[in-house]
């Protein structure tokens, strides 16, 4: 399944999301990372310097993990691989900043440029064990 099932859209709308990145040494690295809802995925702005960022150019290969805090018995996983576009005018941090009320800005070293990334599904997994 690449589409995420109408039972866990909402978890789209959720404030984090935890992201799985390949370091050089062939393990997982997870970040908790805000994100804005792209269509049927997540995007986030990332900082060029940040190590997840030099993961996914790398390796795009990754995994998106949205639990519900409501309801920790259902989350969503998005498996698949990250499409990374340059953000030189910061429109996207700015959008992403909004919904944080927050200056993405504020995080980068002087001279940093910005990265969005945004998750193509390969496989999702929606899942609800709460009964």
């Amino acid at each position: 399944m690449t589409t995420i099932p109408e039972t866990h859209r909402d978890l789209l709308e959720s404030q984090f999301v935890t992201i799985a990145t390949i370091g050089t040494d062939g393990l997982p690295q997870l970040t908790e990372v805000w994100f804005l809802k792209d269509e049927d995925t997540v995007a986030i702005s990332l900082a060029e310097s940040r190590q997840k960022t030099k993961n996914l150019m790398r390796n795009p290969h990754c995994s998106a993990f949205i639990l519900d805090l409501a309801n920790p018995y259902r989350y969503l996983e998005i498996r698949g691989d990250a499409e990374i576009q340059p953000d030189d005018d910061y429109a996207f941090a700015t959008r992403v900043g909004a919904k944080y009320n927050s200056d993405l800005r504020q995080y980068d070293e002087p001279g940093e440029k910005r990265v969005v990334a945004r998750i193509r599904p390969v496989r999702v997994r929606a899942v609800d064990m709460s009964g």
